[in-house]
């Protein structure tokens, strides 16, 4: 039989390879999913894993879809790192598209292509702001980041829809909740003509060299860091852990509110109650896919895009529930955590040794 025995040190090989083996598992598993559903698996396949490559515009709608996964997973990879368990990204996303759809709104025909420049500042400053809360929380009275970063996702929430139903609500709608449509000087510049592609990608592109940069070539990089892995040593060494939680949290917000502005500025184009898409909580799968590390927070922003992609191919042209999206996300992120043992630990045949067989035992005498 098996027995999982303990390592006498994390296995290097195993932390890379764990999240290829995940990966294998989930289509393993997918697999199985659509036999149990009815559906011919590997057409299945084909919505989740090929459709979204097979032509130059899917690869554009790809790298839309990664943008916000892979910046809002650089800001949790730091709070992560820092040992800040950061929840609420889906609500500092919101309040980032709040604060950059405000100042859409103000824009005019003579406004010029600068306001494009402000909504992003915007939407990073608002999404500051709400992770802001969390830090001063966490600092000021000890409050568990964990439950506060995600009430305040469904406050920001419930704010969006009062916004959208009341004082912001397009008076031209026809009685939907939305906002007006912004004007086209306030959208995002695209990349290429007719694709929806738009500079985010670029943005994101710096965004993880510059990241990279901060956690590996920088002294606030090596104290954050060393404040998540031994947090008593940071202290001897003088190192503040509430700039480390402030530190964070900031950038965690930041990076999460200018990708709810790209989103509204951009592909969106006005507020809605569907500006949550998910991205901040999927946004946490691709940060531990991706190790926590920009680079591998790349291509785990892209395989989570593909699943988001796969799902609304899968809806649409296999009659498949929206849930599915998630299912698959669900899927990569436990068989994750079940490759992970393999880190810390490895999997040993032992031989089982014939039982002995026992001969009966006489009873004790009784003592009255």
């Amino acid at each position: 039989m098996f027995k999982l025995e303990v390592r006498p040190q994390p296995s290097r090989l195993m932390s890379l390879a764990s999240p290829l083996l995940a990966l294998a598992l989930t289509v393993l598993l997918g697999i199985a999913l659509f036999l149990l559903l009815g559906k011919d698996p590997l057409r299945g396949l084909q919505m989740f894993f090929w459709e979204p490559i097979r032509s130059a515009y899917a690869l554009s709608e790809l790298g839309l879809k990664a943008t916000p996964l892979i910046l809002i997973a650089l800001g949790l990879a730091v709070c992560f790192r820092s040992n800040v368990w950061n929840i609420g990204a889906e609500g500092q996303f919101i309040v980032g598209a709040l604060a950059a759809g405000w100042v859409a709104m103000q824009a005019d025909a003579g406004s010029s292509r600068l306001i494009v420049v402000w909504i992003l500042a915007a939407g990073v400053l608002g999404g500051m702001c709400w992770a802001g809360i969390t830090a001063w929380l966490r600092v000021r009275f000890n409050a568990n980041e964990i439950l506060v970063s995600l009430m305040l996702v469904y406050v920001a929430d419930l704010l969006l829809s009062y916004l959208v139903y009341g004082p912001w609500k397009d008076p031209k709608g026809y009685n939907f909740p939305q906002s007006i449509t912004f004007l086209s000087v306030t959208q995002i510049p695209r990349l290429f003509d007719g694709w929806r592609l738009h500079i985010g990608l670029l943005i994101a592109a710096a965004a993880v060299l510059g990241f990279w940069v901060l956690l590996f070539r920088t002294y606030t990089g090596f104290a954050l860091q060393v404040g998540g892995l031994a947090p008593a040593a940071a202290r001897y060494a003088g190192f503040s852990s509430t700039r480390a939680i402030w530190t964070a949290l900031l950038l965690s917000g930041g990076m999460a509110g200018l990708a709810g502005a790209l989103e509204v500025a951009g592909p969106l184009g006005q507020l809605t109650p569907y500006v949550p898409a998910g991205y901040g909580f999927a946004a946490i799968i691709v940060a531990f896919v991706g190790r926590l590390h920009p680079v591998g927070i790349v291509f785990s922003g892209l395989l989570m895009s593909m699943f988001y992609i796969g799902g609304e191919l899968a809806q649409s042209r296999l009659g498949l529930p929206k849930s599915i999206t998630g299912v698959f996300q669900g899927l990569l992120l436990f068989t994750l955590l079940a490759c992970d043992t393999l880190i810390h630990s490895r999997l040993r045949w032992v031989k089982a040794s014939p039982l002995a067989p026992t001969l009966p035992q006489p009873s004790p005498p009784v003592v009255l």
